[in-house]
């Protein structure tokens, strides 16, 4: 096995071990190169077929085994709310997974986000001030789709009652039920 080839197991075993997104600076550290390489090594991964996803705070496997419920919620809100949706969310005790929009021309268009925690919902929210883009909502007039996992189905039916008593809750059709779930 060539240093390269160990690298690439090494980073794959981070990610597998991981319980979030890992940066691809803590990589290089981890591994004793420079981001790039990783960045490199990544796109090798991925070019075997490896599902590596890279989110707004690091590397993550796609296909990571999925030990906890998931369920589809669909939300709607103004963009100012995004930060309540969210903390409402991990303090029920979910995790935001991802956030799609539904758009008429592009179909789906989707994110993973990983959030699953106050303290990501603040680096989200900085990450959305700080920068030129918008949410991913403004395009559907603030309606959305999260799932979102959690330990339990008692706790995503809590993630479900905090959302629809904050009014965040948008009933899903039939078809985005059947498409997106």
């Amino acid at each position: 096995m060539t240093a390269g080839e160990a690298r690439r197991a090494r980073i794959l075993d981070e990610l597998r071990a991981a319980e979030g997104p890992l940066s691809g600076a803590l990589l290089a550290e981890r591994c004793g190169v420079s981001r790039q390489v990783v960045v490199t090594d990544v796109a090798l991964l991925r070019g075997r077929g490896e599902r590596i996803v890279a989110t707004n705070r690091g590397y993550v496997l796609a296909d990571a085994p999925a030990s906890r419920p998931v369920r589809l919620f669909k939300c709607h809100h103004s963009t100012e709310q995004t930060a309540d949706e969210l903390t409402c969310i991990v303090d029920a005790g979910g995790r935001v997974e991802d956030v799609f929009v539904n758009h008429r021309v592009y179909g789906k268009v989707c994110s993973p986000l990983g959030v699953g925690s106050r303290r990501d919902v603040a680096r989200f929210v900085d990450e959305l001030a700080s920068g030129r883009s918008t949410p991913l909502m403004e395009v559907t007039g603030g309606y959305h789709f999260h799932h979102v996992s959690a330990a339990s189905e008692d706790d995503l039916d809590a993630v479900g009652r905090a959302l629809a008593a904050r009014g965040y809750l948008a009933e899903a059709t039939p078809y985005e039920r059947a498409t997106f779930s």
